[in-house]
């Protein structure tokens, strides 16, 4: 069963190779089978983990022996729910483009396969280079998707989205490489193992770590992003095809939150017990920064990018508490955020091909023409805005929770974004849905069928979330606990 972890890594690998050779028809057909697949794996999966700390479905074997090289991927709580949400919204966002005119569909389709493979891949990474070499993998795809596929300036934004995460990975690369100098394997030699170089950072100098800290924070941070790392993505985002800025927000940004759990503070515990509370007031700022911005946004598409910006820093913020809350409050609203952003960025892109504007104040009365679309908008967007028994409540409950218990002044401030997203949500729903029908949206139409079989199910998790989260705290929780014991007792030292 561990050859489970190879197949969810490279099928779509393989499956790209073949949607690139073929029609349009065909490969995204092949394209949506492979990713119902990897859905099926993954959920297989799911059922069968055992509920500890422990890592399951594991391959370790030597790559390059005279670097101390090992492919070394497996699942435990932390990776194996954000593996789940890849693989969840992965057919969502293929499906979503079956009805899009684009050119060469099929480079589009074999894209999105090989940016699934490599998130997959960061996720189940547990050796540092192998980690490294996912995290630059994930880039090259959603860099040539927005570059081919994207609105005006795309040469320019999409440039400088690439030249920020570029550079930020570099960073991260000179830590982990100085981490592999400092490091020794069982055996004596230099290694980029997981566990080998959490000994090598933690063993450092408080000096030392500061530098691996903060080298790895902004490979991280950029990702996320959290303010002020924050300047590419609204310009990105907004001009990324739909689909770009689904995978971009429902599963990249991820990345970044999944380094700060897995590699950051593991690595630099000594230097994150002394900068801890800064970089959680970076986030915090994040989240009043990103609501007060899409506040006073026109367009659609770019007011939810700003409140990702928001949404994301509470995520961080929470997450660097460092408690049991706090971690598991950011797992569980990795998974919702990424489940709504899908179903935001969806919805108005069902609006402008519709209307051929994102204009708030050329909208209006879109529910008196499609009902449905506004049904399920309803339900989205009170994911968005944390109401009770969705999706979005249980994760913000918990890091505004852990927040709070961590500062109060912190946790008042954090809050802010349930008050200002229940603002600008209800305000852009309210133009563009509420009213009389004008000239634009007199011929509006309703969800077809292939749009209800993406905003069906998205509509269903954010509730079986909401109502029911036991499941996916239940996989986490081990291994949470786990990581916050043998740190505090590094710290402690």
């Amino acid at each position: 069963m561990s050859s489970i972890t190879l197949y969810l890594i490279f099928l779509p690998l393989a499956a790209a190779f073949i949607v690139f050779a073929t029609n349009k028809e065909t490969s995204k057909w092949v394209a949506l089978i492979v990713s119902l697949v990897e859905l099926i794996l993954t959920t297989v999966v799911f059922f069968l983990f055992e509920r500890n700390a422990s890592v399951q479905y594991q391959i370790n074997v030597v790559w390059i022996q005279s670097l101390g090289l090992n492919f070394n991927v497996g699942l435990d709580g932390i990776s194996l729910p954000l593996v789940l949400l890849t693989n969840l919204l992965t057919p969502l966002i293929i499906l979503s483009a079956f009805n899009r005119k684009y050119e060469k569909p099929s480079t589009l389709f074999g894209l999105i396969l090989i940016m699934q493979m490599a998130l997959v891949g960061v996720f189940v990474a547990r050796d540092g280079l192998l980690f490294y070499l996912f995290w630059e993998m994930a880039l090259i795809p959603i860099y040539f998707i927005c570059l081919i596929w994207g609105g005006e300036h795309r040469a320019r934004i999409t440039l400088k989205f690439f030249i920020y995460t570029l550079a930020g990975s570099l960073f991260m690369l000179l830590a982990l490489v100085y981490l592999y100098l400092n490091s020794s394997s069982t055996s004596g030699g230099r290694t980029f193992d997981m566990m080998d170089l959490y000994s090598a950072g933690q063993s450092l100098p408080i000096h030392d770590q500061n530098l691996i800290f903060w080298a790895m924070f902004i490979a991280f941070a950029i990702k996320i992003p959290v303010f002020p790392f924050h300047t590419w993505q609204p310009d990105t985002y907004t001009v990324a095809p739909t689909q770009g800025t689904m995978l971009l927000s429902g599963i990249m940004l991820k990345m970044g939150i999944f380094g700060l759990i897995r590699w950051l503070v593991p690595i630099a515990p000594l230097a994150f017990n002394e900068w801890g509370s800064t970089v959680i007031i970076l986030c915090v700022i994040g989240v009043v920064y990103g609501s007060a911005i899409a506040l006073v946004q026109k367009d659609y598409k770019r007011l939810i990018a700003y409140s990702s910006i928001a949404h994301v820093g509470l995520i961080a913020g929470g997450l660097l508490t460092w408690s049991v809350m706090g971690i598991q409050g950011a797992m569980i609203q990795m998974i919702s955020h990424g489940i709504i952003a899908v179903g935001l960025f969806y919805i108005v892109d069902i609006i402008f091909n519709r209307t051929h504007t994102r204009s708030l104040n050329e909208l209006g009365g879109i529910r008196n023409a499609a009902p449905v679309l506004a049904s399920v908008f309803i339900v989205v967007m009170l994911g968005s805005v944390a109401l009770p028994l969705t999706s979005g409540f249980v994760g913000e409950f918990l890091l505004i929770t852990a927040i709070f218990q961590y500062n109060n002044a912190m946790g008042v401030v954090a809050g802010l974004t349930i008050i200002l997203g229940a603002v600008y949500t209800l305000v852009a729903f309210q133009k563009s849905m509420s009213g009389e029908v004008n000239a634009i949206t007199s011929t509006f139409k309703d969800l077809t069928i292939q749009e209800k079989l993406v905003l069906f199910p998205i509509v269903l998790l954010i509730l079986a979330i909401g109502i029911y989260p036991t499941p996916l705290l239940e996989i986490s929780e081990p291994a949470v606990k786990s990581l916050i014991q043998s740190l505090n007792q590094v710290i402690a030292r």
